[in-house]
């Protein structure tokens, strides 16, 4: 299983950095986790976006879904069509909010078809869980603003394990989730850096690494931590940083 950060800035894209955005690649399988603004550029630059196997939207906050609109105009309008639509794959309710969201830009009368024009659009079950070619997924619901869900990857062949903690707070119960993972990508923003309350809703980098160490029993293993879409001004004296990041914890 190859991981492709597309991008890890806050919910504001960065110079050189787009939202939440994570390509996954077995040898025959393609799979995008979130597709937030910026991350339609990245990713045309690792694969051909007219061939994957399906993108996986853990929320329906802007920065982990803008680009999801993008692509679409992408599909819709390329000279090269895609082979077929692709599987988009929307959490319980997501249906309702991608019919709102295409009223923005779809004619009247338009709205049902504007998205399944070139998506296969479903809702997933959380409790049943995806295959989607080489790759299992699994989910387990967050504590965040609106309903969102992390989302565990296998592959097929039970070699690799990925978890992606998506938007959520250090009350969500996740030891047993991602116990045994071979690495967690963990959505976590700044604040706490500087002293301030870790939010309900929100990992604080301060915490993120050591929490997973201590509640997946990873204590003394080495982690690795890859920050993307840091302002620099976010660490001057004085100042509160308020960006986030996107990092990834390798844990094997």
């Amino acid at each position: 299983m190859r991981l492709t950060v597309l991008g890890g800035s806050a919910a504001g894209v960065n110079t050189g950095a787009g939202c939440s955005g994570y390509l996954l690649e077995s040898t025959s399988t393609r799979i995008v986790l979130d597709l937030g603004p910026g991350t339609l550029l990245e990713l045309r630059k690792h694969t051909d976006f007219r061939r994957l196997d399906g993108i996986v939207i853990s929320h329906f906050h802007l920065d982990h879904v803008l680009d999801v609109a993008a692509l679409r105009f992408s599909l819709a309008y390329n000279p090269i069509a895609p082979p077929s639509p692709i599987p988009l794959w929307l959490p319980p309710g997501g249906q309702a909010q991608l019919r709102a969201f295409a009223s923005a830009f779809a004619e009247p009368g338009e709205e049902d078809a504007f998205f399944s024009r070139v998506f296969d659009v479903e809702e997933y079950d959380p409790r049943q869980g995806l295959e989607i070619g080489d790759f299992q997924l699994r989910f387990q619901p967050t504590v965040h603003y609106i309903p969102c869900w992390a989302i565990r990857v296998s592959s097929a062949d039970g070699s690799t394990d990925l978890g992606y903690t998506a938007d959520t707070g250090p009350a969500t119960p996740l030891a047993d989730f991602f116990a045994g993972v071979d690495a967690v990508t963990v959505v976590a923003r700044f604040q706490a850096l500087q002293g301030a309350v870790d939010l309900a809703d929100q990992l604080a980098v301060a915490v993120a690494g050591t929490q997973f160490q201590r509640v997946l029993g990873f204590a003394g293993r080495a982690l690795g931590f890859v920050a993307w879409g840091i302002e620099h001004d976010a660490f001057r004296a004085g100042d509160e940083p308020v960006d986030e990041v996107h990092m990834t914890l390798s844990l094997r």
